[in-house]
């Protein structure tokens, strides 16, 4: 039964994102907000929905290891087999504000987490935790970064290189009736991928760490694999990588922030592993894109390899 409502909720999670994400596009567009801050936004922040919504929910229920695995395990998701996928159907050219700006944010993302989090090893500390503190740390520097998309936006503006984007509109209350639509089924399914998760570990004697890194985390990184996919084959490298950098530095930032905001998150020592390998995926992958300012196909499929073997060895470790 638990495999039945885990499939479920991970169809309500990506199937509520997709609605969201569709009207609040249209209300965006609507409203006349300039395309590159709904790119930059709602598309990635939408895609990342089912992370948010599983790990605030493992938040509230205690849930510390789905919490922090499922982000961690998302974002390494997204670095290799997202990026890679997307590269090996159509390279990938990376613009230089991404190489200048978004990605370093994302890196610098994944290494304050770790300094954050890492409290036995660097603040000597009994226990790893996320503190409220933290959180509002994070919370900060997403703010930070969401100020820096809208001067972004503002100034594409006044220079007139925005780009009007192919968004569908809606009627207003179409619009409206699609976002809360889209938020239940992603408030429900995040409810029932966390407790169907957790009853699968406890039957086969897994942690929910590795729940987290693998079975969660695959399956709310969906809706970025699709997108960039998508976005891949029509020759988007901007929106394929961009809702990549996007969506990790929302999941850290945001995620975890608000996570932690509400219930200090106890971190499992193990993840720490995991987290070093997010931020080598990070760096590796950004090698690719600042080398010729283009992730080729042997390069996305090198990616995508990596996480294979990462796979391998995560659940040869158990």
């Amino acid at each position: 039964m638990s495999y039945i409502i885990l499939v479920i909720g991970f169809i309500l999670l990506i199937k509520g994102a997709d609605w969201f994400v569709d009207g609040a596009s249209s209300i965006a567009k609507s409203l006349k907000i300039p395309s590159l801050i709904i790119g930059l936004t709602i598309v990635a922040f939408g895609t990342s929905a089912p992370e948010a919504s599983v790990s605030i929910t493992g938040a509230f229920a205690g849930a510390n290891d789905i919490t922090v695995g499922n982000v961690v395990g998302s974002n390494i998701f997204n670095l290799l087999v997202v990026v890679g996928v997307a590269a090996f159907i159509c390279p990938l050219n990376v613009k230089r504000s991404i190489i200048a700006k978004e990605f370093p944010f994302a890196i610098m993302g994944a290494f304050v987490l770790i300094v954050l989090g890492y409290d036995s090893k660097y603040h000597n500390y009994p226990d790893n935790v996320l503190t409220r503190a933290d959180g509002i740390m994070l919370l900060v520097l997403f703010g930070i970064f969401m100020y820096y998309l809208i001067e972004l936006a503002l100034t594409s503006r006044k220079n007139g290189t925005d780009e009007e984007e192919e968004i569908k509109t809606y009627s207003m209350p179409k619009s409206i009736g699609l976002c809360l639509v889209g938020i239940v089924g992603i408030v429900l399914g995040g409810d029932w991928v966390v407790d169907a998760a957790s009853d699968i570990a406890i039957t086969f004697g897994m942690s929910q760490s590795m729940v987290g890194l693998t079975i969660v985390a695959v399956g709310t990184s969906l809706p970025e694999l699709v997108t960039s996919i998508v976005a891949a084959r029509k020759g988007e490298s901007d929106i394929a990588l961009g809702n990549v950098i996007g969506s990790n530095i929302f999941n850290i930032f945001f995620v975890l922030g608000i996570s932690s905001f509400i219930h200090e998150i106890t971190i499992n020592n193990t993840v720490f592993f995991d987290m070093f390998i997010m931020l080598a995926a990070s760096f590796i992958t950004y090698g690719f894109a600042a080398s010729k300012r283009k992730i080729n196909k042997p390069e996305g499929a090198f990616l995508v390899l990596l996480y294979v073997a990462y796979m391998a060895f995560v659940i040869w470790k158990g």
